[in-house]
């Protein structure tokens, strides 16, 4: 059994699985807190100990066992295709990462070659076309999903659906999936239902959001990105999140979903 993307506290009180941009930074920093009674100092996804992550091959075993005889809830967050897309865009393409270079190196200059991608600069304010740039970003996207070329898909754009069914098709079960856009509701609820070493006061809780502050602000609202041929591919791409997960592809600006997830439907169709 293998558990990739997976995280859990050390006192095994919560498994989580990881879902890029889907609020994965403020929920492995109350994971932590939950155990420690203090927030990691920096970025949670460069932790090495102090929470179970499946990448460290000495907490393979305790979230294998953990898995598989059911000790603690398992979850995972999703978030509205729309707008995770679009986040994933001003981030990893026109943003700065918090090592002060850009995402994956040459990946932007490759963009700008082969599908004539403007992202600006700090130079320049950032100052570029956003809309146009983000709708090739997209048919790249589609891409490397669709094609696996000219590259693998990313973590950060890859559909959800992927990240949550390797949890179900290697042996696991979601006992909570819940909402990014609700995200204080559906995080109570789970914590209600785990037996943490320290109580966690969401009220008060920060939210992590690594990557603002290194790159553009989004200027419009989210409908301006995406036109006829954008939404076709969005459909392409992430037909299985906004199905499953019920959100609503006829309004981009409706980052609510507009029904609720169902559990066994969802284990059934990701667990093929």
């Amino acid at each position: 059994m293998a558990f990739p993307g997976v995280w859990m506290t050390e006192s095994e009180s919560m498994i989580y699985r990881v879902v890029p941009k889907c609020a994965c930074s403020t929920i492995g920093q109350i994971m932590f807190y939950s155990d420690h009674g203090r927030f990691f100092d920096g970025d949670i996804h460069d932790s090495t100990d102090g929470l179970h992550k499946w990448s460290q091959e000495h907490s393979q075993k305790a979230i294998e066992q953990a898995v598989r005889h059911s000790k603690a809830p398992s979850f995972t967050v999703v978030r509205n295709p729309y707008a995770r897309i679009l986040s994933s865009f001003f981030d990893k393409i026109a943003g700065i990462q918090r090592n002060g270079r850009r995402y994956r190196g040459n990946l932007v200059p490759q963009l700008t070659q082969r599908y004539g991608i403007d992202v600006g600069s700090p130079e320049n304010g950032f100052e570029f076309d956003q809309v146009a740039s983000f709708r090739r970003f997209l048919l790249f996207a589609r891409d490397t999903i669709r094609w696996r070329r000219p590259m693998e898909p990313d973590i950060h754009w890859s559909a959800m659906s992927g990240h949550i069914s390797t949890f179900i098709v290697n042996g696991g079960h979601y006992d909570q999936i819940f909402y990014t856009e609700t995200f204080n509701e559906g995080m109570q609820k789970l914590l209600d239902s785990a037996e943490t070493p320290v109580k966690v006061d969401l009220a008060s809780v920060p939210r992590f959001n690594e990557s603002e502050g290194h790159g553009p602000k989004r200027a419009f609202k989210v409908s301006d990105y995406f036109d006829d041929l954008s939404r076709h591919l969005i459909w392409e791409i992430y037909k299985d999140d906004f199905q499953l997960f019920r959100y609503d592809f006829d309004d981009p600006d409706n980052k609510f979903p507009v029904g609720e997830i169902d559990l066994a439907e969802v284990h059934a169709k990701l667990g093929r």
